[in-house]
């Protein structure tokens, strides 16, 4: 029963093109290793309340007449090789789990690399001065879109989307941007401290107000 149930669910896993399906088998076969668990304990319950570890000989020494002895003998050999299939889907779904989250953080690292190398892209192909900043971050909400794509406090804003500083008129330009821009990424460049820094924001729907989670100013100019 262990050599079966391992072959079953290990394939996936190990194939390294981990998906949330293949995780959702992994689990289900988890809760079915879990009802059969059950299902054995309940059949030990049903001879007189017998565990894994009561003697199933009287106290001369011979095979004890008030229960089952195959159907105990057969429960307990159950439950030993389910324990043992439940402790490696477990294993297999904990290395699922860490492969999907470590293939999410090298998307968002080459999501990052890219808009950095349009960015230098346009800037070479235009042969654009360095770009002046147009507007500031005054506050960001922790857990907001704006949080997770790594905008800060004070970061002044060189673009924002198709937004720069030769195009940009009022805060409306950006707040068109965004209102067209729900659920995809926009290139954000910003100077922080010196340093020109590119992220990519996506407009989404959290839990607080709007799409951002920020709150922008413009800059005199």
């Amino acid at each position: 029963m262990s050599e079966k149930a391992g072959s079953q669910s290990g394939g996936s896993s190990e194939a390294g093109g981990v998906t949330v399906s293949d995780i959702q088998e992994l689990i289900r076969r988890k809760e079915e290793i879990e009802a059969q668990i059950k299902a054995n304990y309940e059949v030990l319950e049903s001879q007189k309340g017998i565990g894994m570890n009561e003697p199933l000989v009287d106290c001369e020494g011979y095979p004890r007449a008030d229960v089952d002895l195959y159907q105990v003998r057969t429960a307990r050999h159950n439950i030993v090789c389910l324990q043992n299939d439940h402790k490696a889907v477990m294993k297999q779904v904990e290395d699922a789990l860490h492969q999907l989250h470590a293939r999410d953080k090298e998307k968002q690292a080459r999501d990052l690399a890219e808009a950095h190398r349009e960015a230098l892209s346009r800037d070479q192909s235009q042969g654009l001065s360095p770009a002046q900043a147009f507007a500031k971050v005054n506050s960001v909400s922790p857990g907001s879109p704006a949080s997770t794509a790594g905008l800060q406090v004070d970061d002044e804003i060189l673009e924002f989307g198709s937004v720069n500083t030769q195009n940009f008129q009022s805060l409306q330009n950006i707040g068109s941007v965004v209102q067209h821009s729900e659920g995809r990424p926009l290139n954000v460049t910003v100077m922080r401290r010196g340093e020109k820094h590119q992220l990519r924001l996506v407009p989404t729907r959290w839990a607080g107000k709007g799409l951002l989670g920020c709150n922008i100013i413009p800059l005199q100019r």
